[in-house]
This record gives structure tokens, C-alpha cells and sequence, in this order.
């Protein structure tokens, strides 16, 4: 015991000379002038030094900041500011701090940096944990320095959630029109109920098959990454965003392959002629066409309502933020006044040093106590009724979810008539913007009544806390002070009023300052919204690009081609049309996502240059008597704000630049799926124009009459062997002949265009000669004049002219040589078949055999195809 009690009076002392080195340091350091301004300044900023410290700005502004003897500046400057704080000091608390966070202690883990730009705290950022929120009432229990990354967590959420939507609606949809055609094909008795039930009932399992394979792909997404279930990290969050885009890019392609095979099998088995499948075929195109039309607008304005939803959840979190900030801020006025009218009995002699010391140690430690306990009763509350507002929450939307789904089967177990198609697109798309409209505004009514419950539990807390601190306060002034300092009772209350009087004032700093940083929040949401709007442009601008060159494209591939049908033509531009719709719903939407996921990852810095500005803006309106270093001080601060904002200018555009590259790798990546799937298509429709032209060729044959023609003249006594083999023999030099003279004129022909084509070749060139020519004669001294860069630029697109104009130079004369050669072909066949007649008609004649009998068995076979 012994030991131990002078182990504990050691510890006292060490204590009592920490503390009186300290305090003398800041009574060396602090001037009567300076007293003085810190009582007309806001309560946010007790002095220009302190904001100097937060701003990371070292400048000579009295003998505290100017450089050591030694060339060094202050080594205060480089230690953390938030500092533990002496018995007769108030702690100061950031402006966005909440009630928690003086119990909690310092979070960032940066706040050492002498810049809000370092690579190794951006890899801090990018690997720090994070709440995992499934809703927005969940953020608002949340004391973490993340709130933002919180909310636009739930933003990408919530982009998911409506892909998710509208698949699924696309997926139902395909199948309700396959279900439409099937039961005219029933009522038209080409296939029986039982083939109706195992058509529909195979397509229904493919497609429920298809979704069961990618939801348990994005499961094994969901169970990767971070082993604790509560907590994410923003490089987890990128890496399940990019590995979900790649699955549902793999799954628009397996449900194209998957609509293909159906359509085809729906053909197959209802055994239509080919016309009536090409009908059907184009049909069914052109419908999925209009709802790829509808889920787009569906799409983009739901989009548009997420992102405003962002808003007003950052609305409501700042509003909640700044009730939070009343208490500790509602401390320290207390405590200020109080400690000014302790040093003004201090100076008069009705107080030790001592005496006021402990006075103030033991208010502040009740003061912090009273908040702690504030602090954790107003935490446990508001968890508690976000608890029974979620679950409130999750019964209505069971009833809704089951409500809807009730109406949506309804509909779906109607029979539409495939006549009847639009109508029923047009009234499901209703009735699910319908279903979708109810689910959102109930949501955001239980946002708000979620974040007014919230406001309302902290106003009620508040209350009580005012009343706790004003006891503490009187307590002092009328039974603590009276022993201490031998002041009569009537003194004390008088002191007492002087400190309530002295109160008001300090409260009305604090309200203006909330009311000047609220103002400065909406200037900041303006600025994000703009933002926003860019992005929607940039999305705009990506899709209206691809649509042109795709359609481009696909043109020049079909005009290749040639030799379809309108109708081919047609269904494979549609087709086309089609997926490239898909491609562009999903790129808009992982557009939105990595512009999301950008903002997520300059947050930090975007929010740490904000409050600096705040900072700024706010001293600068403080008061208007700064001296001359003052000024020089925001002056040098506003000029590191500036070059703080071009830094983060410059970061956020590689950041955007970086994401943009990872979404053209992924664009590229479903456009190569659209290419393979388009030549499947194309291939087939070729496949299928082929077989067409085969089938009226074999139709135009005639082998049941060349073979009896044989048999009768082999039979035929009229005919002997010497004038058979005369007539072969003059058909076969016939033919010789035709031959013959098709090769020459082909060869005469190919000779021909290789000199047109080496003729436009000359021309083009002089041409392009002549124009070179004319435009240094018109620019003069251009290379020497011009940026390399720009010199560079002129050679590429000069480079890239030639090649396009050599090779529309090239496709012209293929088109041509096709022309030329399937004319000459066409040529070839006609005498060729002229031969032919002559032939058979000198034979049918030798042999005696009627031509009539071609027509009667022309008319009595039928071409098998």
C-alpha cells in the first residue's frame, strides 16, 4: 500500500508539472490582443491559428508560427491538432462531427498528411472499410466519417435492383408472346394441347434455368471479397461491380441464343411454310423492338429518380448531422462563458488559479460525462426505432409484393389473341410502371418518416440535455461557488444571470454559422447535380455514337452481301436493332455505375477540400477587422485551396479516364458477342436463301421426262446408234463452244475493270495531289508554323483518307466484278439450257417421242424442294 500510494503522488506530480508547462507555454503565447478577438470571433473557430493548423498552411503570422532558430518551422505545426485539452480549454469538434465522435475519438487515419492528396492514403481509402447498408434508415444510426460512401452504396443497389427488374420483365415478356403464338397455332389445330403444354412448359424451365445459373453466379460474387459480412471495402465494391457487369453481359448473350432456339423450335413444330415463318420471324423481332423501347424509358427514367433520391438522402442525412452538432456545440458555449466569468473572479482575486482550475476540471469532466451519456442513450434509441420502422417497413412491402404479384398473374392468365399483341405489351408495361410508382413512394414516405422519427428522438434528447447542462451550471454558481470563493449567495446568482446573458449571444454565433454552412451544402448539391447531368449527357453521347456506327456497319455488311430477298434484308437490319438496344441499356446503366464508383473514390478528398473551403469562406465572414497578417494568412489559404482544387481536378479526370477505359474494354467486349451472334443470323439467312433457290431449281428440273426420253429412244427403232452419237457430238462441240467463248469474254471482262480500277486509282490520286498542293500553297509555311502534335494529327487523318478512299475504291470494283461475273453467269446458264432444249428436242424427234408428254409429267410430279 505503501508503494503504491507513492507510485500515485509520483503520477500526481508528474501530472501537476505537465500541466503547469503547459499552461505556462500558453500564457508565453497567448497576448492580451488575442484574448480580445477570440471573444468576437464564432465559436467554430476560437482563432486563425487553429484554422491555419486544419488548413496545413504554415505562415508567420506572430511568434508562435515563425521558424526556429534553428531554420525549422514549429514542430506543432506537423502534430496532430486534436490534441487532448486542458482543464481550462474547451475541445473543439468539427462542424460534421456527431455526438458520438468525441467519445469515440479520431477516426481518419490520415489527418497527419501535410496534403489531402497522398498516394499512400489513397490506398488506405481504396482498402478501409465501410458499413454494408441495405437501406437508407440504416445510415442514419451510422457514426462513421463514410456516410457518403454508405449512400451511394445503396444508389448502385439500387441501379442492380432495376436491371434486375427489367431482365426479368424482358424474360416474362418473351415468354407471354411465345404463349400468344402458341395458342393461335392451337386454335388453327396445326399442334395438339399436348405439344402446346410441353412447348410452353420446355421454355418456361430454359429461362427459369438461365436465371437460376446467373443468380448463383452473383451469390459466389456476393460471398467473395471481405470475410466480415457487415463491412465492405470501396475495391470490393469495384470488383463486384465489374465481375456482375461481365456475368450479365455472359447472360444477354445466352438469352439471345436462348430466344433464338425457341423461336426456332416454335417454327419447327408447328410446321408453318417457310413464308409464314419468315412473317413470324420478323414479327416477333419487331415486337421485342418496341419493349426494348419501353424498358429503355422505363430505365433511364427510373435512373434519373435514384439518382434524385441520392439527393435527397444526403438532404435529410446533413439535416439530421446538424441536430446532432447542437449538444457538443451547446457545451462549449456553456463552458466559455463559464470560464470567462471564472478568469474575470481570478483576475479581481475571488479565485485561486488553482481553485478555478479545479472548478472548470470538474465541470468539463460532468459536462463530457452528461454528453457521453447522451450520446449512447440517443444511439440506442435511434437504433431501436430504426429497427421497428424496417420492420414495419418489410410487412408492408410483403403485402404489396403479394398484391402485385396477384394483379401481374391476372394478366398474365388472360388470352390475348396475337392480334391483341400491343394491347397487351401496352397495358403490362402500365401495370408495372404502376407496381413500380407504388414501391417507390412508399419508400420514400418511409425515408422520410424514418429521418423526421430520428430529428424528433434528437430534439426530445436535446431537451433533456439543456436542462442536465443548466443544472450542472447552477449548481455551480449557487452552492459550489459561495464555499469556494466566500461570494455572497446574491453574488453568485447575479453571476449566474450575467452567464445566461452572456449565453444568448454565443448560441446566435452558432446559429449563424449553421445557417451559412447550410447555405454552402446547397451550393454543393447544385454542383453535383450539374455533375450528374454530364454524366447523362456522356451516356447520351456514347449510345448515340454506337448506334451510328453499328447501324453503318451492319449496312455495309448486308450491302456485301447481296442477292437477299427485302424481306432478309429487313429481318436482319431488325435483328440487329434488337440486341443493340440490349447492349446499350447495359451500357448505360454500368456508365451510371462507374460514375458512381468514381465519385466513391475521390469522396474523401472532395469532402476534405470542401470542409477547408467551408472553413475559409465561413473566417472570411467572421469578422471584418483582421489585421494585416490575418488577411495575408486567408489569402495564402485561398490560394492552397486553389491549387488543392486543380490537384483534385486533375485526379478525378485520370479517375474518370481509368473507369472510361475499363468501360470501352467492356463495351468491346459485348459488341464482340453481338458480331458472333449477327453472323450466326446472317449465316442462317443465307443458309435458308440457298436452300429456297434450290428448291425452285429443283422445281424447274425435269428428270422424270429426260428419264423416260432415254428409255424410249434406247427402245426406239428409229433411232440408230451412228445418228445418236452425230447428235451428241454436235451438242458436246455446242457446249465446247459455249464454254470457250464464256471464258474469253470473262477474261476480256476482268481485263476490263483491273483498267477502270487503275484508271480511278490515277485519277483519285492526282486529285488528292492537287488538293495537297493547293492547301500548303493556302497555309504557307505550315510546318513550320504548326505544333508537332498538330502536324501528327493532319498526317493521321490524311493517312486514314487514302485508306478509306482505297478501299471504297476497291468495293466498288468488286461490286462491280460480282455484277459483271453473275451477268455473265446468268448468260452461260441461258445458252447453256438453250443447248439443252435443242438437244432434246432433235433427240425426242429421232426417237419419235411426242413433247406433249413433258407437260403430263411436268404436272403430275411435284418438286420435293
Amino acid at each position: 500500500q505503501k508503494d503504491d500510494a507513492q507510485r500515485l503522488l509520483e503520477g500526481f506530480n508528474s501530472d501537476e508539472k505537465g500541466h503547469s508547462l503547459t499552461r505556462s507555454r500558453a500564457e508565453s503565447y497567448t497576448s492580451k490582443e488575442e484574448m480580445v478577438s477570440e471573444e468576437d470571433e464564432s465559436p467554430l473557430n476560437s482563432n486563425v491559428t487553429a484554422f491555419a493548423l486544419k488548413a496545413k498552411v504554415i505562415y508567420p503570422i506572430n511568434q508562435k508560427f515563425r521558424p526556429l532558430a534553428d531554420g525549422s518551422s514549429n514542430p506543432s505545426l506537423h502534430e496532430n491538432p486534436k490534441q487532448a485539452a486542458l482543464p481550462n480549454q474547451v475541445m473543439e469538434t468539427s462542424p460534421s462531427g456527431s455526438l458520438g465522435s468525441l467519445s469515440q475519438g479520431d477516426k481518419e487515419d490520415c489527418s497527419s498528411s501535410t496534403t489531402i492528396h497522398s498516394s499512400a492514403s489513397d490506398d488506405r481509402f481504396q482498402a478501409r472499410t465501410f458499413l454494408k447498408v441495405t437501406c437508407f434508415p440504416e445510415v442514419l444510426t451510422c457514426e462513421s466519417f463514410d456516410v457518403k460512401l454508405c449512400l451511394c452504396s445503396l444508389l448502385l443497389k439500387d441501379l442492380m435492383l432495376l436491371d434486375t427488374e427489367l431482365r426479368r420483365e424482358k424474360h416474362a415478356i418473351f415468354v407471354q408472346v411465345l404463349k400468344i403464338y402458341l395458342t393461335d397455332f392451337y386454335h388453327k389445330k396445326k399442334i395438339t394441347d399436348d405439344l402446346f403444354k410441353k412447348i410452353l412448359l420446355t421454355q418456361e424451365n430454359d429461362f427459369e434455368e438461365l436465371q437460376k445459373q446467373l443468380d448463383s453466379r452473383l451469390q459466389n460474387i456476393e460471398m467473395s471479397g471481405a470475410h466480415n459480412s457487415e463491412y465492405q471495402t470501396l475495391e470490393d465494391l469495384e470488383r463486384k461491380e465489374r465481375e456482375y457487369s461481365e456475368h450479365i453481359i455472359d447472360n444477354m448473350e445466352a438469352f439471345w441464343k436462348q430466344a433464338d432456339k425457341a423461336q426456332q423450335f416454335l417454327l419447327d413444330q408447328s410446321k408453318c411454310s417457310s413464308a409464314k415463318a419468315s412473317k413470324i420471324t420478323v414479327e416477333l423481332t419487331e415486337r421485342m423492338i418496341a419493349v426494348e423501347g419501353l424498358l429503355s424509358e422505363s430505365q433511364d427514367l427510373r435512373a434519373m429518380d435514384i439518382q434524385e433520391r441520392l439527393f435527397n438522402w444526403e438532404f435529410m442525412v446533413k439535416a439530421v448531422d446538424s441536430l446532432k452538432s447542437y449538444i457538443p456545440e451547446e457545451c462549449k458555449c456553456r463552458l466559455n462563458t463559464v470560464s470567462n466569468i471564472l478568469d474575470h473572479l481570478t483576475v479581481k482575486n475571488n479565485l485561486s488559479v488553482r481553485q478555478k482550475e479545479e472548478l472548470l476540471t470538474d465541470l468539463h469532466k460532468a459536462f463530457w460525462d452528461q454528453l457521453a451519456h447522451f450520446s449512447n442513450e440517443y444511439a440506442q434509441q435511434s437504433k431501436d426505432l430504426i429497427l421497428k420502422h424496417l420492420e414495419c417497413r418489410a410487412k408492408k412491402r410483403e403485402e404489396l409484393k403479394h398484391r402485385q404479384k396477384a394483379e401481374q398473374g391476372s394478366l398474365l392468365n388472360k388470352t390475348f389473341q396475337t392480334e391483341e399483341l400491343h394491347d397487351f405489351l401496352k397495358a403490362y408495361q402500365e401495370l408495372l410502371e404502376k407496381h413500380r410508382q407504388i414501391q417507390w413512394n412508399l419508400e420514400e414516405e418511409e425515408d422520410w418518416e424514418s429521418a423526421e422519427a430520428v430529428a424528433d428522438l434528437y430534439k426530445e434528447l436535446h431537451s433533456k440535455a439543456s436542462h442536465t447542462l443548466e443544472e450542472l451550471v447552477k449548481e455551480l454558481f449557487l452552492q459550489t461557488l459561495p464555499h469556494v470563493s466566500g461570494l455572497s449567495v446574491r453574488e453568485c446568482e447575479l453571476l449566474k444571470e450575467e452567464w445566461q446573458e452572456n449565453l444568448v449571444p454565443e448560441l446566435q454565433k452558432w446559429d449563424t454559422y449553421c445557417q451559412r454552412r447550410w447555405k454552402l451544402f446547397q451550393e454543393q448539391l447544385l454542383q453535383e447535380k450539374e455533375l450528374w447531368l454530364k454524366e447523362y449527357a456522356l451516356s447520351a453521347v456514347i449510345q448515340k455514337h454506337l448506334s451510328e456506327t453499328q447501324e453503318k456497319m451492319i449496312q455495309g455488311v448486308v450491302s456485301r452481301v447481296g442477292g437477299l430477298s427485302d424481306e432478309s434484308v429487313n429481318y436482319i437490319l431488325q435483328k440487329h436493332k434488337l440486341l443493340l438496344c440490349s447492349v446499350l441499356r447495359r451500357i448505360t446503366l454500368r456508365s451510371l455505375g462507374m460514375a458512381t464508383l468514381a465519385r466513391m473514390r475521390m469522396s474523401r478528398k472532395k469532402g476534405l477540400l470542401q470542409e477547408l473551403r467551408e472553413q475559409h469562406v465561413l473566417q472570411k465572414s467572421s469578422s471584418h477587422c483582421h489585421d494585416e497578417d490575418q488577411w495575408q494568412l486567408l489569402k495564402a489559404v485561398e490560394s492552397h485551396i486553389l491549387e488543392e482544387e486543380e490537384k483534385l481536378e486533375e485526379e478525378t479526370q485520370q479517375t474518370h479516364l481509368e473507369f472510361h477505359q475499363q468501360l470501352v474494354n467492356e463495351i468491346q467486349e459485348a459488341l464482340h458477342f453481338l458480331q458472333q451472334h449477327m453472323e450466326q443470323v446472317i449465316g442462317q439467312t443465307l443458309l435458308r436463301h440457298a436452300r429456297q433457290e434450290a428448291a425452285e431449281k429443283n422445281s424447274d428440273d425435269e428428270p422424270d421426262f429426260k428419264e423416260r426420253l432415254v428409255e424410249t429412244a434406247v427402245e426406239s427403232v428409229y433411232g440408230t446408234h451412228n445418228n445418236i452419237n452425230r447428235l451428241v457430238q454436235n451438242y458436246y462441240q455446242q457446249l465446247g463452244k459455249i464454254t470457250e467463248s464464256h471464258e474469253a469474254k470473262k477474261l476480256q471482262q476482268l481485263k476490263s475493270l483491273q483498267a477502270e480500277r487503275s484508271e480511278r486509282s490515277r485519277l483519285k490520286k492526282k486529285q488528292e495531289n492537287e488538293q495537297a498542293l493547293k492547301e500548303q500553297l493556302n497555309k504557307g509555311l505550315l510546318d513550320i508554323s504548326s505544333a508537332v502534335h498538330q502536324r501528327m494529327v493532319l498526317q493521321q487523318k490524311k493517312i486514314w483518307a487514302q485508306f478509306e478512299l482505297q478501299q471504297q475504291i476497291r468495293l466498288e470494283s468488286l461490286k462491280q466484278k460480282i455484277l459483271g461475273l453473275h451477268r455473265l453467269q446468268t448468260e452461260l446458264e441461258n445458252q447453256l439450257q438453250e443447248a439443252e432444249q435443242d438437244f432434246v428436242t432433235e433427240l425426242a424427234a429421232l426417237a419419235r417421242v411426242p413433247l406433249a408428254m413433258k407437260k403430263q409429267l411436268s404436272k403430275r410430279s411435284k418438286p420435293t424442294g
